[in-house]
């Protein structure tokens, strides 16, 4: 079967969400979790006047998800240990036949990071795909759905940070990366950044969404470039690989030599 991954402006039957959980990376304080769990819950209820919203819930947050959270929203329990769905959660893709599946990847705290936990959330992408009810593409690639980013036709944004960091995947070269993103996500072409703009910063280890899906990068003959001038986001320690990424992604053609 062959797989291809959607755009972010394609229709979608259903938002998966994860509730901040005790002890979740966005947490400081009691003030912050409160914020967070506020956050989140506006998120969810936004969605919900077009579409369908499924919130994971760890089970130790079972009494106080109803605080935030309305009747509307479809509450599911499983053990959490941290609140960002779209980089624990499973890849939506379609088949040549129709078909929807989801892709587990592997997921290892974005590269083992030494504040983050993972034991619960490395089974989360397979969780989800059986409550949805579709097929699972395993995948032994470790990646996050913020490392990828596509236009619905092939063409895939990858950071070197990210899919080629040792601490993901020690070994692998672009070559073995590009295979896989083929056989999972139907990549056709893959333009690699460095890095994204937030390689300095606590999380992520630059993921290419910081880069562009703030916009919808999926359009067929070009992509909105995010450019942030806040300090902690965007370094100025490293203006020449900053400079890079931006001449990448602003002189590379997608899959059709757009």
């Amino acid at each position: 079967m062959n797989w291809l991954m959607p755009p972010e402006t394609a229709a979608q039957e259903r938002i998966w969400m994860a509730f901040p959980p005790q002890g979740a990376s966005v947490f400081e304080n009691a003030e912050s979790a409160h914020e967070a769990r506020t956050a989140w819950a506006a998120v969810a209820h936004a969605i919900i006047d077009f579409e369908p919203v499924s919130m994971i819930v760890d089970p130790a947050d079972r009494a106080v998800a109803p605080k935030y959270l309305s009747r509307e929203i479809d509450v599911v329990e499983a053990p959490l240990d941290d609140a960002w769905m779209r980089d624990i959660g499973p890849t939506f893709v379609r088949g040549t036949d129709g078909r929807v599946a989801a892709v587990d990847w592997v997921f290892n705290g974005w590269g083992a990071r030494d504040w983050a936990r993972w034991d619960n959330d490395a089974h989360i992408g397979r969780f989800v795909g059986q409550l949805a009810g579709v097929e699972i593409v395993s995948s032994s690639l470790v990646n996050e759905g913020g490392g990828i980013q596509v236009d619905g036709e092939g063409t895939v944004l990858v950071t070197e940070t990210v899919q080629l960091d040792p601490s993901r995947n020690p070994g692998l070269d672009r070559h073995a990366v590009e295979v896989e993103l083929a056989r999972t996500i139907g990549a056709r072409h893959v333009i690699w950044l460095p890095r994204g703009p937030s390689l300095e910063t606590r999380r992520g280890s630059a993921h290419v969404d910081t880069w562009t899906s703030s916009s919808p990068f999926p359009l067929p003959d070009g992509c909105w470039f995010m450019c942030r001038t806040t300090p902690h986001i965007l370094t100025t320690r490293s203006p020449r690989k900053s400079s890079t990424c931006w001449h990448r992604a602003t002189t590379s053609t997608e899959r059709y030599g757009r």
